[in-house]
């Protein structure tokens, strides 16, 4: 029997009314062990329990709970899991993760392939990793939505994309996901010369079949580091190579939504800056399903400038101190995005002549210039390549060069580091279009 480790009991919960404590280990409910926090949330939803608790001195207590259905006993385990991380047994000739220097912090380099945190946390996995067991308890628990990483519906393909002689037998387990009614999404990882072009016109078309449970799949350049000695030849795509890339995607859009009233497939706005093509128009991200996969940032960040932009406009009209308004602030980003930030900062400009707003690109030279998208950005390139620039009052940055919920950039760099280094302060702007508009004005507009 599994022992699960209590560190922290909710105040005013259940668990404290029960004198359960942090140090306390949960052992069973209903008589059932739990491997995992899903053997949790599954039990814990009767509304009559019997809960096994060992307490830090090895007595063991049996107590009868009565609450909700809905309502959670309070306790947090010392690993949001529950159980062990399961790593990546495949060799994935485009994995990231493999193209890391050496020196940073060990968590980076742990290749995750565990369908329990693509329920918790998005994560895409392989299904490579999936035991039937795993499989019996999604379709039991009935766990969605379910992240798959397809990268080609081509079995001897994807064995060889992903160094897997089972990665091809593994798309098998998408049929009795469908069939049990689970909701899933999809990426493609795509690489040149490999799965494009053919590959990835069978790959839209097979994935079609999965509809409606298979709500989306987005389509992605793979990234290429310079360090990459000894890894699979990749090629970085170009525009023309873009170009052909959206032209298949947006075919296969017409079709789905033909058929299904969704557009389903998905380039990610890499391609679409790469191609110089316009963005798609907000409709036609279904939702934004896919944003974690930098599929319509862009578009949702410019659409709710633009909304944003007219509510300041109105509350000029009655605070108009705002016009006489002086500062001079600095914003930067990653190369892709730096575009449309610096369109951004050119209309707020226009309104409010006296806020200067000087937008700087940041190249990666940490990872390579390949990469240019700012949630890989380190603090040491920042530093270095703003240390002789003016930065005014205050520097912005965007949330997603940190650490989630930290204020750590991947180089294990802190952000008052890099205030310290830069002498200036530094402000963490969420992506959203109103955020920015306050980020840049250095006040809050509404409460």
């Amino acid at each position: 029997m599994k022992k699960h480790t209590i560190v922290r009991v909710q105040p005013n919960s259940i668990a404290e009314e029960m004198d359960i404590c942090a140090g306390d280990s949960l052992l069973a409910i209903n008589d059932q062990s739990l491997d995992d926090i899903f053997d949790y949330q599954y039990l814990c939803q009767d509304d009559y329990l019997e809960v096994l608790i060992e307490k830090a001195d090895g007595e063991q207590w049996v107590l009868e709970i009565d609450k909700d259905p809905d309502e959670d006993l309070g306790i947090e385990f010392d690993n949001g899991l529950m159980d062990c991380y399961r790593s990546c047994c495949n060799k994935c000739i485009f994995c990231f993760i493999d193209q890391m220097p050496p020196g940073m912090r060990e968590t980076l380099y742990f290749k995750d392939d565990d369908s329990r945190l693509s329920f918790l946390q998005g994560n895409y996995v392989t299904l490579t990793n999936m035991s039937d067991h795993d499989l019996d308890r999604i379709v039991n628990y009935h766990m969605s939505p379910i992240n798959i990483s397809f990268q080609t519906t081509n079995p001897e393909l994807r064995c060889m994309m992903l160094n897997n002689r089972f990665a091809g037998e593994a798309l098998k387990k998408v049929d009795r996901l469908y069939e049990a009614g689970i909701v899933m999404n999809g990426q493609i990882v795509l690489c040149k010369g490999i799965n494009d072009g053919a590959e990835l016109e069978r790959s839209i078309s097979d994935l079609m079949r999965y509809l409606p449970h298979l709500e989306s799949v987005s389509v992605v350049p793979v990234g290429l580091s310079k360090y990459r000695d000894g890894l699979y030849p990749l090629e970085p795509f170009v525009k023309e190579d873009a170009v052909s890339v959206i032209d298949i995607i947006e075919k296969y859009q017409k079709i789905a939504y033909e058929e299904y009233g969704v557009h389903f497939i998905h380039a990610s706005d890499e391609f679409y800056l790469l191609a110089d093509r316009e963005l798609p128009e907000a409709e036609r991200y279904d939702g934004y399903l896919q944003l974690e996969n930098g599929v319509g940032m862009l578009r949702l960040l410019m659409d709710e400038f633009a909304k944003a932009v007219e509510q300041l406009k109105d509350h000029i009209c009655s605070h108009t101190k705002l016009l006489d308004k002086h500062r001079t602030v600095s914003i930067a980003t990653g190369v892709l995005a730096a575009p449309f930030i610096k369109k951004m900062a050119d209309d707020l400009k226009e309104m409010l002549p006296f806020i200067d707003i000087r937008v700087y690109p940041v190249r990666n030279d940490f990872f390579g210039e390949n990469i240019t998208v700012a949630g890989l950005l380190t603090g040491q390139d920042i530093c270095a390549q703003l240390k002789d620039r003016e930065l005014g009052e205050c520097l912005v940055l965007p949330q997603c060069v940190l650490r989630s919920g930290e204020d750590v950039f991947l180089d294990d760099m802190h952000v008052f580091e890099l205030s310290e280094t830069l002498q200036v302060r530094t402000d963490i702007v969420k992506s959203s279009g109103w955020d920015f508009i306050e980020a840049v004005l250095g006040e809050k507009i509404y409460e």
